[in-house]
């Protein structure tokens, strides 16, 4: 297993790719646009293969962005959809929350979204 990416909420989503793409090295992806729910987001790859998501929505869960900036959820890969689907059953059974089903995105993952003990957000994906 690994962490496939780690995602943050921007307020200036142009600057923030432009900051990690000039400092850091990462290549950019093409921005991705969900006009229904107001979200947009770049997947930022660095050399060594580790990916930032940058994110931005208007509101988030109903509140302003000030409140809500930074660390989003971490993305752990598992390897498959079968192995997508085990864990996240694993999990429901031992009585974790499960904020999404498996299903595939609009943005081509296939993924469900879960909250660790403390409620941070994982997202298992392929």
């Amino acid at each position: 297993m690994k962490i496939e990416h780690i995602a943050v909420w921007v307020k200036d989503i142009e600057q923030m790719r432009q900051f990690y793409t000039h400092y850091f090295g990462a290549k950019s992806n093409g921005l991705y646009v969900n006009e229904k729910k107001g979200f947009s987001s770049y997947f930022l790859t660095f050399s060594s293969g580790a990916r930032l998501e940058l994110m931005k929505k208007k509101t988030i869960n109903g509140q302003s962005l000030p409140d809500h900036l930074g660390w989003a959820h971490t993305a752990f890969s598992v390897g498959s959809k079968e192995a997508v689907d085990r864990l996240t059953e694993k999990l429901k059974a031992d009585g974790y929350a499960i904020k999404g089903n498996p299903r595939t995105t609009g943005d081509g993952y296939y993924e469900s979204v879960i909250e660790d003990p403390e409620g941070n957000t994982i997202e298992i994906t392929i």
